[in-house]
């Protein structure tokens, strides 16, 4: 018998090895293998097994190598879920090997990785216990053992002040029994989660509920008791509904319909930050059957969620984008919430987007794929338009509250006779300090972090830029220094101006840190949360944040586009949106779509309950119709619009759209190199492609950076003749190249 691997090593190849005959029968595809590679051992994935009679060999008497053991009996990857790797590899160009390994948390591959194993002390029943062979205290602290129902040494030790040799010592007069278990790392230990029972449904979360599960009725009994009928997958549904419709409980109700049914769920989030409370959600709801899966989670908390998932002891799994991945067991549906957000899409290879891979990973496992926006993506929305998708639509908020009232406010007016506008308009901080005087609470969004975005020399104005990047440094207030926000270098402000010695600086621009000082200035006993990436970089600091907002231990709470978007706080009737056109000047096809979106959706975090809603947004372009149309909550005639510009200018959905990043540490070598590939790639057939330039970010972490554009008609003509492009004008070593099909950031 013959294997072919795949080797972690980016070699974009599978290696043919011999399987011994101790090993016949028991190698399995999807499965971790162990074998020689060079001199040294490696590990790989099987993917597929044949007999040595159907493989030709390079001559006769080629050797092959053999493995050399199985790493994991259990296969990692399902058939379907071996289809959609290889459908990824396909679709991105990207090595098989890059796309099995973000397939599974590498905490999980790990060599040395094990659950934690600690001792537990379980009581021996009492009526078979000779109580005369304790002493007092003995017996004193076995009956307290036996009323907790026995626990961990560690625990126990500590709760009732005794020593691990006393209870070894109580063991040894057999009254309780220590052996090792394993003790599960779990995200949510000392987390305060609330059980939950499901919600009266409102007529239109009635008709997307239907939609969704289709009338089915729980199929137990037709299939046995061991049995689990698979879902009618069928085309994915976009469930458009307005922020507050409670997308959220239709969610949770078709899950459940799910797990009736035999089957498990997958919810995926936008935002780690968004994790918490989604979880925290769906763990009411469903307990134990939860499990979370993200970044921010410690090796072991991984691992061991990963295999509570694996053995189907966790059903349904939320996290952001690489939980749609999770080896959920007879998985019956896939909830994409807030479809559109950008960060589903990955920045390193492979570059997908965890939407797209949803809705593939259905068409593979047969199950329901449904992708939950107020604002949803163009490219979805086109999908519905052509028939590819489903629609189910819920236009009003739950209880018939009302959407939020809301102003916009023309900047250029605040400024009167100032050469710079206020952070705060007048109206927003009257707006303010009635909410404060109300007891209620207010969110302000500002789409940048820091103190200022540069610091400027008014002499002669040089702007303190990092010497690894084409980009200026960021102040950041709270610990005064200069960051970079591409490398993450920094810097101690200098005293005078490296140019002409001057020592007058402006701080130019606003972030998060200046926002947050000068409302502390407009309002001293206001209390005030920042939650943006600095705020949030100690593990559990986004729930902390949220849980004292939600607490009402804060009155203000100002952030980043974290806070924009599925938060959901009952007591916040004011929303200031402060530089609402920043990203309309953005050099990006998808710039409106993405400030229509943003300021739709945190606008959405405004009278979510019983109190009324009010939404403040400042802007130098308030007659633009993308701030009018988001002000409106005009999503049909935003989208009407720009679809209609996107067909005439050639770009998605109506066309596929890539980009090919070019990087070296030589300016000219990935200059000349990315010409040629551009030159190169505008012969070949159905290819529209852009003259090789530099990005707005011409330099990044030390690397110079240029970037050809590509359009066509179908994926497939871009991933042809890029892989044409590859095998006929090879790449020098030192020249590093990035493609990314359905490309998200084009700057």
């Amino acid at each position: 018998m013959l294997v072919k691997v795949a080797i972690d090593l980016a070699l974009d190849r599978l290696f043919t090895y011999e399987v011994p005959v101790e090993l016949s029968g028991e190698i399995k595809v999807g499965q971790l293998l162990r074998v020689p590679f060079g001199h040294r051992e490696a590990r790989g994935f099987a993917l597929d097994i044949s007999s040595a009679a159907d493989r030709k060999l390079p001559a006769a008497n080629y050797q092959l190598k053999k493995v050399l053991g199985i790493a994991d009996p259990a296969p990692f990857f399902s058939p379907e879920m071996l289809k959609l790797v290889r459908w990824i590899s396909d679709y991105t160009c990207s090595p098989i090997e890059l796309c099995l390994k973000s397939a599974v948390p590498a905490a999980v591959l790990r060599p040395n990785a094990k659950p934690k194993q600690l001792l537990f002390v379980d009581p021996v029943p009492e009526d078979k216990v000779d109580g005369r062979m304790f002493t007092s205290y003995q017996r004193e602290l076995l009956e307290n053992v036996r009323r907790v129902g026995g626990g961990w040494v560690q625990q126990l030790c500590r709760e009732f002040s005794t020593t691990p040799a006393t209870l070894r010592a109580i063991e040894a007069k057999g009254g309780v029994v220590i052996e090792s278990r394993n003790q599960r790392r779990d995200p949510l230990a000392g987390r305060n989660v609330l059980p939950t029972k499901p919600l009266t449904l409102n007529p239109m979360q009635r008709t997307a509920l239907d939609a969704i599960v289709g009338g089915e009725a729980c199929p137990r009994a037709a299939a046995g008791a061991s049995g689990t009928a698979r879902p009618a997958g069928g085309s994915p549904i976009l469930l458009h509904g307005v922020t507050g419709s409670g997308k959220t409980e239709v969610y949770l109700q078709a899950i459940a319909h799910e797990l009736a049914c035999g089957r498990g769920a997958i919810v995926l989030v936008p935002e780690i930050s968004l994790t918490p409370q989604t979880v925290r959600r769906f763990a009411g709801r469903f307990g134990g059957k939860v499990a979370v899966l993200h970044s921010a989670l410690s090796d072991g908390e991984r691992y061991d969620e990963w295999h509570r998932i694996r053995t189907g002891e966790a059903r349904v799994v939320v996290g952001p984008r690489s939980a749609v991945f999770a080896p959920v067991r007879d998985l019956g549906l896939i909830v994409v919430d807030e479809e559109h957000d950008t960060s589903y899409k990955q920045d390193e290879t492979p570059r997908y987007n965890a939407r797209d891979v949803a809705v593939m990973r259905g068409v593979f496992e047969m199950c329901k794929v449904v992708l939950g926006s107020a604002t949803p993506s163009l490219e979805s929305w086109h999908n519905v338009r052509q028939g590819k998708y489903a629609l189910a639509s819920m236009a009003e908020r739950v209880a018939g509250h009302p959407m939020p009232e809301v102003h916009i406010l023309d900047m250029e007016e605040e400024c009167g006779e100032r050469q710079s506008a206020p952070i705060f308009s007048r109206f927003l901080l009257d707006a303010i300090a009635e909410r404060n005087r109300r007891g209620e609470q207010t969110i302000l969004f500002l789409n940048r972090r820091g103190y200022s975005r540069v610091l400027e020399c008014k002499a002669c104005g040089h702007v303190m830029e990092c010497p690894q990047c084409s980009v200026a440094y960021t102040y950041h207030s709270v610990d005064s220094c200069l960051r970079c926000h591409v490398c993450g270098g920094w810097t101690v402000p200098p005293v005078s101006c490296p140019e002409c010695a001057s020592r007058d600086f402006s701080y130019a621009g606003i972030g998060t840190q200046r926002a947050e000082e000068a409302l502390r200035k407009c309002f001293p006993h206001s209390r005030i949360l920042r939650m943006d990436a600095d705020s949030t970089s100690r593990k559990h600091s986004h729930d902390d944040i949220l849980s004292r907002f939600r607490a009402r231990e804060a009155d203000i709470l100002i952030g980043t586009q974290m806070i924009a978007k599925g938060l959901d706080f009952p007591n916040v009737t004011l929303v200031g949106v402060l530089n609402a056109d920043a990203s309309l000047s953005m050099p990006d096809f998808r710039a409106a779509e993405r400030t229509f979106q943003l300021i739709a959706q945190v606008s959405g975090r405004a009278g979510r309950a019983e109190k009324p809603g009010e939404v403040f947004i400042q802007t130098f372009r308030p007659d633009d119709p993308v701030i009018r149309l988001a002000a409106e909550a005009g999503f049909d005639r935003f989208a009407e619009a720009e679809l209609a510009e996107r067909k005439r200018a050639g770009m998605p959905p109506y066309m596929k759209f890539a980009t090919a990043l070019f990087r070296a540490k030589d300016a000219l070598l990935v200059q000349r190199w990315a010409e040629l590939y551009s030159k190169s790639l505008a012969r070949y057939p159905g290819l529209t492609v852009s003259e090789a330039m530099p990005p707005a970010l011409e330099r990044a972490e030390g690397w110079f950076r240029y970037q050809v554009q590509m359009r066509a008609s179908s994926s497939k003509c871009i991933a042809a003749a890029w892989r044409w492009i590859v095998k006929a004008r090879p790449l020098p070593k030192d020249l590093r190249v990035a493609l990314d099909i359905d490309a998200i950031n084009v700057i």
